[in-house]
């Protein structure tokens, strides 16, 4: 019996099929939409949508009853009542119970709150072959619930009434009522990656993300790339009008791509200079990341788990969040978008991962960072950065106040040898980072964190690497300075030490640039590059969260 007044974890699915649909099956059970025709995880959605398209939001005052009827909770016979805000059910006492006894009955609310529901369809038994028709068994409501942790996990709710009209009736309202709720998409534009970790993305969409999606009534217009460049080439051409939203279903390479598309889009839509942006427009739609690659940093720390059925339910419940962005650029134009970077150690140890991509995902990696840790080297360069100003009490996360980027007077510059540069726009939570990659700093605080780890020994710096996957603070050593900036320039002095006028064209061009790792993905830059942030330029599918769930510990290569 569930608490009364509490929102319930319904008794869950087997694995391999969570809606119930092989027991629907069995007894001849289909759902179906507003036009009639039937809806399952396996059919395809073509019903209308029915009710009030862009109905005002839900108050939470709300709570004027707007429907009250009878239905089979389970085995029991409930009053249902149904408000804007939420669907609660009761048992129905006897007048007199058998026994003449008041003793073990109860009369316990139970509810769901109507923001969580994200479809209902009305249940039909039909024979075998049947395609329409079919006796009416009742409607079964479809609810987003939290798990442990950040979790995300689908669930339903079967009310059981043979009545076409009283039926159809409350089917309306339903659907009106979740109509009526903002940012939940109604179509989508996918780019699946079938490349990704395994060459499994494609198995993971159409297996657990699609179902989803039809059964939200969501429309998705899916393109499966076919080359590195593909998703950010479509991006520039398709018309984005009529979708609500772009989601990626790969690794971080993927997800960097689309979201570097997506912004590249913005600025031709707003007829901007790509290769002169200091304050770029913001995204048009929004992106959401669906975690099928051998590293999924962006996902993770969107949703705080690697989990293909949260990330789906965040897109289908219209959960988004503004996230800043980089720029970065050389002199002369606009290099990419991102929302992380490394410089020195986490580039080369991803350029060597990259030459050895038969490897395996997880032997790959380990490979690289003990191939890179053995000839461990740093870079001689000079960073040049503008610090957020803090107020008086020391703060400089929402309340900071920014400097003008013309004041050269508050520019500071350190240089020397460099094992690793980040800077980065978010935290980077990921497994082996349950704090972070860079913890100092938010999702859209409109903050970067610039972390550079000077020449140290090698097991100083492995120890350094270590803290990363403890509570420990991966700061705390003499050859680590963290700053909060909003402006960071990298230079390599032995490059330009070098290269002269006079024999700058006689150098081999591939020797001019050097390996970064943006998002995971491998870019080959000059020696000189600029680094901004632009606070909330993008719209991320999913809820801020400040750490993961289950942190796997230490990385096994160390």
């Amino acid at each position: 019996m569930h608490r009364p007044g509490r929102r319930i974890a319904w008794a869950a699915e087997s694995p391999e099929d969570p809606f119930g649909v092989a027991a629907a099956a069995a007894a001849g059970a289909g759902w179906e939409g507003s036009d009639g025709a039937p809806s399952s995880r396996s059919s395809s959605s073509t019903e209308e949508e029915e009710g009030a398209k862009g109905a005002p939001p839900v108050r939470d005052e709300d709570e004027q009853p707007l429907l009250r009827g009878i239905f089979g909770v389970g085995k029991r016979s409930c009053d249902v009542v149904l408000s804007a805000r939420r669907l609660s059910w009761s048992p129905i006492q006897p007048e007199r119970p058998v026994g003449g006894s008041n003793v073990g009955l109860t009369n316990e609310e139970e509810y769901v709150e109507m923001k969580d529901v994200f479809s209902v369809k009305l249940k039909r038994r039909r024979f075998a072959g049947q395609q329409k028709g079919g006796l009416l068994l009742g409607i079964t409501v479809f609810v987003c619930l939290k798990k442990e942790g950040n979790k995300l996990k689908d669930s339903v709710i079967n009310l059981s009434n043979l009545s076409e009209d009283h039926c159809y009736m409350w089917f309306k309202h339903l659907k009106e009522i979740l109509n009526g709720f903002p940012n939940r998409p109604k179509s989508l534009k996918v780019f699946v990656n079938p490349n990704s970790h395994r060459k499994e993305a494609a198995r993971i969409y159409h297996e657990q993300v699609a179902p989803l999606f039809k059964l939200a009534d969501i429309k998705a217009d899916v393109t499966v790339t076919e080359y590195e460049g593909h998703a950010l080439k479509l991006l520039k051409e398709c018309d984005l009008t009529s979708f609500h939203g772009v989601v990626s279903v790969g690794g971080d390479g993927t997800a960097h791509e689309v979201a570097h598309g997506l912004l590249l889009r913005a600025q031709m839509d707003a007829r901007r200079d790509v290769d002169d942006i200091i304050a770029p427009v913001r995204a048009q739609v929004p992106l959401g990341i669906i975690p099928a690659g051998s590293t999924n940093i962006l996902a993770y720390t969107v949703n705080g788990i690697q989990h293909t059925v949260t990330a789906t339910l965040h897109i289908i419940m219209g959960h988004v969040q503004s996230v800043d962005v980089c720029t970065f650029s050389s002199p002369t134009k606009l290099l990419r978008f991102g929302f992380s970077s490394m410089f020195g150690f986490g580039s080369r140890a991803l350029a060597l991962a990259e030459k050895h991509r038969w490897m395996p995902s997880s032997q790959r990696k380990d490979f690289a960072v003990l191939k890179t840790l053995a000839s461990l080297k740093p870079e001689y360069c000079e960073l040049s950065f503008l610090p957020l100003e803090q107020d008086a009490r020391g703060e400089n996360t929402k309340q900071q106040k920014r400097l003008k980027s013309d004041s050269r007077d508050h520019w500071r510059r350190i240089q020397g040898h460099f094992l690793n540069v980040s800077i980065m726009a978010i935290p980077c939570l990921c497994s082996m980072a349950p704090r972070g990659l860079a913890p100092n700093t938010r999702l859209n605080d409109g903050s970067m964190a610039l972390i550079v780890v000077r020449n140290t020994s090698r097991p100083e710096f492995i120890k350094h690497l270590k803290r990363y996957a403890s509570v420990k603070n991966q700061f705390n050593f003499p050859f680590v300075e963290a700053f909060i900036v909003e402006e960071v320039k990298v230079q390599s002095r032995t490059r330009k030490e070098r290269i002269t006028r006079d024999n700058l064209n006689s150098i081999d061009p591939e020797e001019k640039n050097y390996p970064w790792n943006i998002d995971g993905e491998l870019m080959e830059w000059p020696s000189e590059v600029c680094v901004r942030v632009h606070p909330r330029l993008i719209n991320l599918y999913g809820k801020s969260v400040d750490a993961v769930d289950n942190p796997k510990g230490s990385c096994s290569c160390l």
